[in-house]
């Protein structure tokens, strides 16, 4: 016996959120079953009502490229200059806090067999200058 055809429409009562879950899930897990069987790349997201996100995207890829191939195939730009500079800085200040973490272990005496002589001497300065300053404040 076979499922009965349902009148595609809102749902009235408070079955709405299971039934969004369900449908949700089972959207993501298409998703999944496609990129897997087909090796296609997949991004998906999901807005509900009470603004909560699901979101796939293929192991593959990011959604910024798929972006950037539907731009190609289609010449419709949904990525405009705005967010690809912000996109930009965000990555700018990833790079520069993993600069920063990577200095701040040098400092600690963490990881210092990679550097060079120069760069030896320029960490040792440094703590000699800091060494420096902890001491004038002390004596004021």
């Amino acid at each position: 016996m076979g499922r009965r055809k349902i009148k595609i429409k809102r749902i009235e009562n408070n079955n709405r959120t299971a039934n969004y879950t369900k449908r949700s899930n089972g959207l993501i897990k298409m998703a999944k079953e496609i990129t897997a069987l087909c090796d296609a790349n997949v991004s998906l997201i999901i807005f509900s009502s009470s603004g909560k996100i699901k979101k796939y995207c293929s192991p593959s890829t990011t959604l910024v490229d798929i972006l950037e191939e539907h731009h190609k195939n289609s010449g419709l730009r949904l990525w405009d200059p705005k967010h690809e500079d912000l996109y930009n800085e965000v990555e700018r200040v990833k790079r520069d806090n993993a600069d920063s973490q990577i200095e701040l272990r040098h400092l600690k005496g963490e990881d210092i067999n990679s550097l060079n002589c120069r760069e030896l001497i320029a960490l040792e300065n440094a703590l000699q200058n800091g060494l420096d300053n902890i001491h004038q404040k002390q004596a004021n």
